[in-house]
């Protein structure tokens, strides 16, 4: 069974509502169509109604089971304007423009999700990263102790040797441009949570760097290897069951003949199913280049570090994507609390 199929099949059981903010846009009203059709929950979309159907019609898209919100006739606008009004940041705001503001889908989207009347989230298809995630850094509370809004994409081979059964976890692709050790060390734990709930086995996670073990000296590799020593250790005060390796070069991460040459003793080595890289040039290079050069399956950007599961879509996301990263965030709000028992409902 293919990754996704397994998302799909673990959802149908639980169903969880997912609000995309886009309505508008013809991939997100097909994915949303087939979230619905797979029984995997209700959609909600975001626009004018007459010109969600407009397409809809024209897609040849049933909006059966489709919720359709238009942020700026919502019975919700107020309530939400008092919200924002209240958050510091939008203090000085005249009231013209706190009801702006959520007036946009990206905003409504996002205090939908705060609020309790959808269980995630998911955009980007026709937007920059920073207008969707700007609205979720602000609205959406972060999870107690974590400091650092990330992602990770997931990606399925062909070739199940790689990875867990062929799946395998990218972060930092898309948020953090230089992360700090504290950053770096934090992204390694949250990707790992996300990993271990989609895959159901302890993580093995590689900090990756051009230095395997010392083999060579720079200020850089001294990060990595700082920041994998930080992550062992919070995974142990976590209670985290976890296997952490670095700093690793790629491909000694990832093949275990070189593996057993290079660094015989880790035991994430050869084995890794989640690459941490140690900027946001590195990551999203890597991404793109796998993405079209080993053609898997991929999933992303799925975001970390706050308090409800949300995803920022590549603008280039197929329906495909689209509707996996959906069942995505689904699967990941069956158990949030679990996955993040420090948090308080």
């Amino acid at each position: 069974m293919k990754f996704i199929e397994s998302v799909f099949q673990k959802l149908r059981r639980h169903p969880k509502r997912i609000v995309f903010p886009e309505g508008t846009e013809p991939r997100i009203l097909k994915a949303a169509e087939q979230f619905v059709k797979l029984q995997l929950g209700p959609a909600i979309v975001l626009g004018k109604r007459d010109e969600v159907e407009k397409i809809a019609l024209h897609e040849k898209v049933d909006l059966d089971h489709i919720g359709i919100i238009d942020p700026a006739i919502a019975d919700d606008l107020p309530v939400f304007c008092a919200h924002l009004e209240k958050l510091k940041r939008y203090h000085d705001l005249g009231q013209s423009e706190t009801r702006s503001m959520m007036m946009k889908p990206n905003y409504f989207a996002a205090m939908m999700v705060q609020y309790g009347q959808a269980d995630g989230l998911v955009g980007g298809t026709s937007t920059t990263a920073g207008s969707l995630l700007r609205p979720l850094i602000q609205l959406i509370k972060p999870l107690p102790n974590v400091k650092t809004v990330s992602s990770c994409m997931i990606l399925e081979f062909a070739d199940k040797n790689f990875g867990e059964d062929g799946v395998m976890l990218f972060a930092d692709c898309a948020v953090v441009p230089d992360p700090n050790v504290n950053q770096l060390a934090t992204i390694a734990i949250e990707t790992g949570k996300i990993a271990r709930q989609l895959k159901g086995v302890p993580p093995r996670i590689a900090l990756l760097s051009f230095s395997t073990k010392g083999s060579a000296k720079h200020p850089l590799t001294e990060k990595i290897a700082a920041a994998t020593a930080l992550a062992k250790q919070k995974a142990a005060d976590e209670g985290l069951d976890m296997k952490i390796g670095g700093e690793l070069q790629a491909d000694t991460a990832i093949l275990p003949d070189l593996a057993a040459i290079k660094a015989p003793e880790s035991s994430v080595a050869g084995r890794a199913n989640v690459l941490i890289f140690p900027d946001l040039n590195s990551g999203n290079i890597a991404s793109k280049l796998v993405q079209h050069l080993a053609k898997p399956d991929a999933y992303g950007q799925i975001l970390t570090g706050l308090s409800n599961p949300c995803a920022d879509l590549s603008r280039g996301a197929s329906v495909h994507e689209i509707l996996g990263v959906a069942a995505i965030i689904g699967l990941q709000a069956i158990e949030y609390r679990k996955l993040y028992p420090e948090q308080k409902s």
